[in-house]
Formats: structure tokens, C-alpha cells, sequence
């Protein structure tokens, strides 16, 4: 965009400056700065302002800008002077600049660190927070110039720009002098201006696919003339589940006088069409999209789902042809699903949107689906919609998203949407990849504190066509943080939806105690093995026979529920034998009135070949809605069982309810609210997995009340470990610190390292025995050695000089020449369990500390866990806990504990050190002797390195392309 009139600038075109972002309403503008190239837009926006914001911007009446003014306001060095414009189509819709200013007000250079700012929005678009985004993104240019305060005269009648100010969450000065007030603020980051932020984006983005997902009128382009076709079958989809606004279909190979297809006006082009469109289904080949686009961006649409194929999923070209339709799409403020989407569902009752290839919507229910792939979008509404055969389908969907190769909306938007949706419960997500890990965790973290989130996640790499950093950390990992931040994470679509159906309409569990009952001692028995593989706490299975009446299970089932010893009870069911055998509904209906008086612990049922029992679970035939909320809080109020009248015989090939079962099927929908829905699984492990998924979400949000604090240590030095990064980093881009070096950062934050001493030869070995004084151990430091105490290049306990001489000469002769061995010699610390910490900065998730125990057979089974960092405290706690080897700490078959607080609070000092240094890009502390009374480290690494650029501290911004 540069020209050579730019010669006077001082910088090259910033282009790491472009962004676009998602403004208050849902739409989406492009910022980026102003040029000299942009003369003639900039007078065009500004005789599209009002007088009035006119004389709000200058204090007095300015009708026209001048030659002057044009060039002052286009010509800018991106250093002292800076402006910004927000763009749609092209064209300006706001500006923003800043003048660098001395300690007299005046125009002055840097080292100068204040800037005078102003705003101008035109009218049409003020109350979209374009003024807050262009202040995000001005601040954040001008820190990066060495600005640190922003100052702005605002006459006082001018509210709304004062508001922008106020708003915005910096730590201000105000004054009024002369009749203008004064605002002063910084300009470094605070924990409420990034608050402020965070909840603007979670605004913007959920307005953004709330305009997708429930539009006012939807246009299809593609319709074909003949039956069948992506196009057309996607109209009849719309057609058939009742969408109550204006449809329109879009073909420009339509005859001229063709009015109309299978009912739905016709036209030949979207700007034919009468009337607003806010939805556009794309569905006609890659290569004719751009037209499409153009088209509705020309007309005012507001959003794009897009079918078509052929794209970042096709390779190179493809991956081009993607980046130019959301350049295309961004340009006119559309958002887009897709490309190569499978499409969008919305059971609301006011909207009833199937813009999707399912041909049959799923029923309407409180879950909310995301799937990137089609075919899983298949499955997963498949297995939700099914009622027999396998889990009830307890609850269906409220908004379903199949977002394709999401080059613009990712599941990331989608979860901002559901975090405050009324209709939805649930959350289901099956993830192919995490393209901003970082930004995930916080969105999931923040949804699973209000609601379930489920997900499966694939190994895949970043979205196609995404300049997205990629994460380095491995997959078992990322799912460790996922879990740490609330996300129930499963392996399968099975055990998705498993855990989906459970959580979707049972309260979650207190605890792990489960109780089991039912008619078979064999299935009994298999769930009560499968809740101690999972964690869980079972009773004794209640064997009720196989004779077993709906009374006897409605019997037990209340008194399991009233038993303070029990937070939640899986009753099994296998069919019975003899003309006196309970029918399914029946059973159903007795199970249902039991768990309906004892609302408050979740009930699973564990089914044998009784699929109609799954059916009649899931009609909710007698509970009335409501009933949660009248019903007692204990067993003790249980009402007393009524069976269900016998249903009459259908005839085999003519079924007149669920499979047969007499249990009538409930209309096409969600069961009241207040309804008991019971889940039914046809197998134990099933049901038990789903239950204890569940507890352990359970547990978490227990815990996320009182996340804990960072404790502040009164002997950290800060600025003394600042001091000597940067002399250090001074040297060179990227370096792993000396061993003394180590020793002096550690130090710092109150992390003392026991010495090594080199040993090269036999006699400087025993020189430095002398000097550590005895007993002493001997290690090999080549890398190849280090840490493998399982090789024999370790050697413990040597008492004297007898013993060290000894062993140093077995060390040699068995590995080597001594520099190939690089042994030391260290003092012997006190015994206990070796550990190892370890904390790295990943460019994408951030900075993650981790821990488990030393040896090979932890790194073979990967027993290591994870926390992202600041830790707090009881992070710390349960980060020793959470790696299956912790029983060796905690004195297992006997052993003597080790001093667990002393090994957390060493965690929370490495936590410390790299959350305030980010220029500490990897700390290594192996091994960490946990003993009775103490810690020792006594090998550690440290490498620096430029600190990775955070981009969730700064302005918003919408993937780049």
C-alpha cells in the first residue's frame, strides 16, 4: 500500500498493524493505518459525519477539511505520529490518530512518552464499539512506539467519547479547565482493562454467530432447476423444518421468468431479492464463489455459510482461493462457516433453521453441538436422534455447527455464544485441532465454570489456510490443560455423546460414592468393578433377583437415593422371564417416580437387550414439569408407586409405539422442563465412564469456587533476577545459562541448587570431596548419561576417598574416557523420592509448569502432570496429586511420607520465575529429592531467550490471513 509520496516517513508501512476485528454488533470492520494513498477516502468519510460529531472532534464548526488538513492527516512517520482507520468494503468508517507530545504539550520526539489522541466515527456507525476497538489497537501500536500515556481533551457535552475512555479499564487522571475535560491514562495493561476487553470479545463474537445462527431471512445460492443437488436439497431441509422467515433461492442460471421453486421465490441474483437478507447458503462451485460473495457483500448480507469444497482442504491453490474468500468476506463485514461446511441448525422454537445436508433435524433439547468434519457432524446428530438401540436420547439439540475448514468462525466463537445461551446446557465438541490453545483454555475455562463442556480432541495439526503458531507441546499435554481448565475431555464420539445425554438432564454428583442395584448379580458385579477401575467409590451391588417387580425397583431405588452415603446410584436391568415379568414402561415409570422424589443425585440405568426400557425412559409420560422443584429433598417423601396401565398389543408390522414397548412416544421435542429423564446405557462401562467423567467435573467446579492465590515470597528478588537477564540476554538471542549462572537466577527466587563440582581427573575428584566434605555421590553429565542412574552413571554414598577413587575408576572404564563421561562430584543430600519439575513457554498455550517423578519408567508411561502458569497454591497441591505414581510420596506399603509442602512451594517459586521473566523460556530441575523434612535440587538448566509475543494481551483481533 506503500507509494513512493511516502518518502518524508520514517518507517516502512507497518503491516503487522492490520487486523480485523468483530465490532459490538456482530459484524466485522478491518483496521489498519492511514496512508497518503488515502487522501480521497478520507474526505469522502468526512462529509459523511455530522456537524456535530464534526464539532465534537475540533471544538468548533468545521464543514470541510482543507489541503492542509488532508495532508497532515494522511502523511504520518508510524513512529511520533500515527493513524488509524476502521474499513469497511474499502471505505473509512472511523479514524483514530496520535501525536507524540513533550512535558509542555507541544509536538516532541521520542524519548517523549505521551501522546495526544482523537477519535472521529461517523454517525452511522457509532454504538458499534468501533471507537473501543481503534483505542485497543492505537494503544498497542503506541506501546510498541515507547508510548506510555494517552492524553484527550473532550468537551463535556461529547458523553459517548468520554465513555469510550471511562470504559476502557486503564488507570486515569480527569480535569476540566476551560471548558474541556482532560483525560490522562496509562497505557500498560491492567486486570481491568484486559477484563473489559475479554468481555467485549465474548459480546462481539457471540452477537457474530448469534446473527448467523438466527437470521431474520436466508437466501441459497445454488438452487438447482431439477430435484436433487446440494442446493436444492438444502431448500427442501429449510422448507421441511419449518424455518418461519422469508426464504430465497439463487441461481443465476434461473430463467428469467422463473417466480418460484418447489414454493421459495427465485432469482437470478442476491441483489435481485426485495428486502434484507441476513443469511446466505453458498452452494455452487469453488470458482463461482467470489461472484457469490461480492454479491451479498454488495446487498447487505450479513453472514455466509458455505458448502462449497475445493478449498485449504485441497492443497496449496485451494489454500489461496480460501484466504481470498475471507479477505473478500471480512472486507464487507460478513462472517463466515466454512468453507467446505456441512452447515447450521438452530431447533429454537422461533427460528427452526436446518441450513445443514441432515435431512432430518435433530429433535429439539438443550445440547450444543460443534464438529469441524462433516461426517462427524453426521454421527454425532445420528447418534443424538437415535432412541433406541443405544443411549437415550434424554435431550436433543439446541444450535448444531459443522464449521468445515472454519477459516472464520472456529469453535472458539461458537463457545462464546454458548457461554450465555439460555437454550443450551451442554456443550459437545469434537475438535480435529486447537488452532489458539491459549485463547481456548480461557473460553473453556470460563463456559465449564457456567456449563458441561465435552470434548473430543483430535492430534490434528492447525486449521488449513491458518497463520496460527503452532503449539510444541505434546498431545498428552494439551489434554492435561484442557482438563485443568474444566473441559471434560473423552476419546470417542461414543463417549462424547455418552457423557453429553448424562450431564444434559442429571444433576451432578456430590461425590464418588455410587450405589448399584438391580436384577442381575453378574451385571452388578461388572459395574462395580468398572466404578474401581474408574475411580469410583461403589457399595455392594443390592441384588434385587431376576423376579425383581417395578415395585421392588422403585423400592430400592428410593432407598439408595435417601441414603446420605450415596451420591449417585446405576440400577441394572436385564429382562425377566414368566408371564409375571415387569413390562418396560412399567419399569420405566418406576424408576422415574423414585428419582423424581430425590432431584438432587443423578440416576443411570445399565440395560440388557431391553431397548424398549431405553425408550420408555426417555418419554416422559407421568412427571409432571415442575417436579423438581416441589419434590422432598430426601427419600423420606417418596410417593408411593402406581404402576402404568398395561399398554394394548400393536400388531408386529404396524408398531403403534417405541419398539413395541407401549411406551408412548413423546412429540417432536424436549421433554418439559423439570422432567426426570433417566439414562439408559447398553452397557456398564458405558454408564460408568459417562458417571465418572462426571464426578470429576463435579469436583472441579467445587474446586474453581476457591481456585486458590498466588503466595507472594518475602526473600524473591525480582529486580536482582531482571538485572541479570538482561546483562545476559545482552550477549545474544537465545542462551542456556552455566551451571553458576543457574545457581545466581535460581538463587534469586529462593531456589538454592546443591554444587557440582567438575572432576576430570581422579585427584580434582577427591579435591572436591575434600571440599563438599563426605559422604559424596559421583555422576556422569554427558548427555547421553545424565539422569540414567539405571545405567550405573550414578554412584551414591561414597563415604571416603577409597570409595570415590574406586568408582571413579569403574565409571571410566565402563563408559569411557572422563571426557566423554564429564563426571562430578556432589554432596549427598538427604533421602528420599527423586522428582522432576519442569517448566517451558509454548507459543501457543503460553507457559506451562509440569511434574512427576524422575526415572525412566515415569518417561515411558508419560506420568507427568501439567498446569498453566501463575499457579496458585492449591494448583500446586493438586498438581502433586495428579500423576498416578503420587502414593510414593505420601509413604505407600509403608515407606515414610516426604514433605509434599515443601515440593509445592518450590513449584510456586518456579511458577513465580517465569511468569515474572518471560524472557526464562525453560527451567529444568532434575532431579529434586523430595525427603522427610525438605527439598534438594541438585541438577537444574536454564535457557532465555526474547520472550514469545502474547497475543492475548493485546488488542482483539480475528485470525490473520
Amino acid at each position: 500500500m506503500q507509494t513512493s509520496a511516502d518518502r518524508q516517513d520514517r518507517h516502512h508501512y507497518p503491516a503487522h498493524w492490520e487486523a480485523d476485528v468483530v465490532l459490538r454488533d456482530g459484524g466485522t470492520a478491518r483496521i489498519r493505518p492511514i496512508t497518503v494513498d488515502d487522501a480521497d477516502r478520507l474526505v469522502s468519510f468526512y462529509e459523511q459525519v455530522s456537524d456535530e460529531s464534526k464539532y465534537y472532534r475540533f471544538f468548533a464548526p468545521y464543514p470541510r477539511l482543507s489541503a492542509k488538513d488532508v495532508h497532515r492527516f494522511t502523511h504520518h512517520d508510524f513512529v511520533d505520529r500515527v493513524g488509524l482507520a476502521a474499513t469497511i468494503g474499502g471505505e473509512f468508517i472511523a479514524t483514530v490518530r496520535y501525536d507524540r507530545i513533550g512535558a509542555a504539550g507541544l509536538p516532541a520526539p521520542a524519548p517523549a512518552d505521551e501522546a495526544e489522541v482523537a477519535f472521529l466515527v461517523q454517525d452511522a456507525h457509532q454504538g458499534r464499539g468501533v471507537a473501543s476497538a481503534l483505542l485497543e489497537h492505537i494503544a498497542a501500536v503506541a506501546r510498541e512506539r515507547g508510548i506510555r500515556r494517552f492524553a484527550a481533551e473532550v468537551l463535556p457535552a461529547n458523553t459517548k467519547m468520554i465513555k469510550v475512555f471511562t470504559d476502557a479499564g486503564y488507570t486515569q487522571q480527569r480535569s476540566f479547565e476551560d471548558g474541556v475535560v482532560r483525560l490522562e491514562f496509562d497505557l500498560e495493561p491492567t486486570d481491568r482493562s484486559v477484563a473489559v476487553q475479554h468481555a467485549r470479545e465474548q459480546r462481539a463474537e457471540a452477537r457474530s454467530v448469534r446473527r448467523l445462527l438466527a437470521p431474520g431471512s436466508v437466501a441459497v445460492v445454488g438452487v438447482g432447476r431439477a430435484p436433487g443437488g446440494v442446493g436444492r436439497s438444502l431448500l427442501g431441509n429449510l422448507r421441511a423444518a419449518g424455518y418461519p422467515g422469508p426464504l430465497h433461492a439463487v441461481n443465476k442460471a434461473f430463467p428469467a421468468d422463473l417466480k418460484e421453486i418447489d414454493g421459495v421465490p427465485a432469482y437470478r441474483s442476491v441483489r435481485d431479492i426485495d428486502g434484507h437478507v441476513d443469511l446466505a447458503v453458498v452452494a455452487v462451485p469453488a470458482e463461482h464463489v467470489p461472484a457469490a460473495v461480492a454479491e451479498c457483500g454488495e446487498s447487505g448480507v450479513q453472514g455466509l455459510v458455505v458448502l462449497s469444497a475445493g478449498y485449504a482442504e485441497s492443497g496449496p491453490e485451494g489454500r489461496e482461493r480460501q484466504r481470498a474468500l475471507v479477505r473478500a468476506a471480512r472486507a464487507y463485514g460478513m462472517r463466515i462457516i466454512g468453507p467446505n461446511a456441512f452447515g447450521i441448525i438452530n431447533t429454537a422454537p422461533g427460528v427452526r433453521l436446518n441450513a445443514s445436508l441432515a435431512p432430518e433435524p435433530p429433535r429439539p433439547g438443550r445440547i450444543g453441538l460443534f464438529a469441524q468434519s462433516g461426517a462427524i457432524g453426521i454421527a454425532l446428530l445420528s447418534r443424538l436422534h437415535r432412541r433406541g438401540g443405544g443411549v437415550t436420547g434424554v435431550t436433543g439439540v439446541s444450535t448444531f455447527v459443522s464449521a468445515g475448514n472454519r477459516a472464520d468462525v472456529s469453535g472458539n466463537d461458537v463457545l462464546q455464544y454458548w457461554y450465555d445461551d439460555p437454550d443450551t446446557d451442554v456443550v459437545l465438541m469434537y475438535l480435529e485441532s486447537i488452532g489458539n490453545p491459549r485463547k481456548f483454555t480461557r473460553l473453556a475455562r470460563r463456559t465449564a465454570a457456567a456449563k458441561p463442556l465435552v470434548v473430543v480432541q483430535g492430534t490434528g495439526t492447525a486449521p488449513p489456510g491458518h497463520a496460527v503458531r503452532a503449539t510444541r507441546l505434546p498431545h498428552a499435554t494439551v489434554s492435561a490443560l484442557l482438563r485443568q481448565a474444566g473441559v471434560i475431555r473423552v476419546d470417542t464420539i461414543t463417549e462424547l455423546v455418552d457423557a453429553g445425554l448424562l450431564l444434559a438432564r442429571q444433576p451432578l454428583p456430590a461425590g464418588p460414592r455410587v450405589a448399584i442395584l438391580g436384577n442381575s448379580e453378574s451385571l452388578g458385579v461388572l459395574t462395580y468393578d468398572r466404578c474401581l477401575a474408574e475411580g469410583l467409590r461403589p457399595g455392594r451391588p443390592v441384588d434385587l433377583t431376576t423376579g425383581a417387580t417395578p415395585e421392588d425397583f422403585h423400592r430400592a431405588l428410593a432407598a439408595a437415593l435417601a441414603d446420605d452415603t450415596c451420591d449417585s446410584v446405576v440400577v441394572t436391568a436385564i429382562p425377566a422371564i414368566g408371564e409375571g415379568s415387569p413390562g418396560d414402561a412399567e419399569l420405566a415409570e418406576a424408576l422415574r417416580s423414585a428419582a423424581a422424589a430425590v432431584p438432587g443425585k443423578p440416576v443411570l440405568v445399565v440395560h440388557v437387550e431391553l431397548g424398549g426400557l431405553a425408550e420408555a425412559l426417555s418419554a416422559a409420560t407421568s412427571t409432571a414439569p415442575g417436579a423438581a422443584d416441589k419434590a422432598p429433598a430426601t427419600g423420606s417423601g417418596t410417593p408411593p408407586f402406581r404402576p402404568a396401565a398395561r399398554p394394548s398389543t400393536a400388531l408386529p408390522d404396524r408398531p403403534a409405539t417405541g419398539a413395541g414397548t407401549g411406551a408412548v412416544r413423546p412429540p417432536h421435542g424436549s421433554p418439559p422442563e423439570g422432567t426426570h429423564l433417566i439414562p439408559a446405557y447398553p452397557a456398564a462401562e458405558r454408564a460408568v465412564r459417562a458417571l465418572s467423567e462426571a464426578v470429576k467435573y463435579a469436583q472441579w467446579r467445587r474446586e474453581a469456587a476457591d481456585p486458590g492465590r498466588v503466595p507472594e515470597f518475602d526473600d524473591i528478588d525480582e529486580k536482582g533476577a531482571a538485572r541479570l537477564i538482561g546483562e545476559l540476554l545482552a550477549r545474544g538471542q537465545g542462551l542456556t545459562l552455566s551451571a553458576a549462572q543457574t545457581g545466581r537466577l535460581l538463587g534469586a527466587y529462593g531456589i538454592p541448587v546443591r554444587r557440582a563440582l567438575p572432576a576430570p581427573t581422579p585427584d580434582t575428584a577427591a579435591e572436591a570431596a575434600r571440599a563438599l566434605g563426605y559422604p559424596v555421590a559421583l555422576k556422569a553429565t554427558a548427555p547421553h548419561l545424565r539422569h540414567r542412574a539405571d545405567l550405573g552413571g550414578v554412584r551414591l554414598d561414597l563415604a571416603d576417598e577409597e570409595q570415590l577413587l574406586r568408582a571413579y575408576a569403574e565409571l571410566t572404564e565402563l563408559f569411557g574416557q572422563p571426557e566423554e563421561v564429564r563426571p562430578v562430584v556432589q554432596a549427598m543430600a538427604p533421602r528420599g523420592v527423586d522428582t522432576v519439575v519442569r517448566a517451558v513457554i509454548d507459543p501457543a498455550a503460553g507457559a506451562v509448569l509440569s511434574f512427576g517423578l524422575a526415572g525412566a519408567a515415569s518417561q515411558l508411561l508419560g506420568d507427568m502432570a501439567h498446569r498453566l502458569i501463575p499457579v496458585t497454591d492449591r494448583e500446586a497441591t493438586s498438581l502433586v496429586r495428579s500423576i498416578r505414581t503420587a502414593p510414593l510420596l505420601f509413604g505407600w506399603r509403608g515407606s515414610t511420607p516426604v514433605d509434599t509442602p515443601a515440593l509445592e512451594e518450590l513449584l510456586l517459586r518456579v511458577s513465580r520465575l517465569v511468569d515474572d521473566h518471560p524472557e526464562v523460556v525453560a527451567v529444568t530441575l532434575e532431579p529434586v529429592v523430595v525427603a522427610p523434612h525438605g527439598v534438594s535440587v541438585l541438577g537444574a538448566s536454564v535457557r532465555l531467550a526474547p520472550p514469545p509475543a502474547r497475543d492475548d494481551l493485546g488488542p482483539r483481533t480475528m485470525p490473520v490471513y
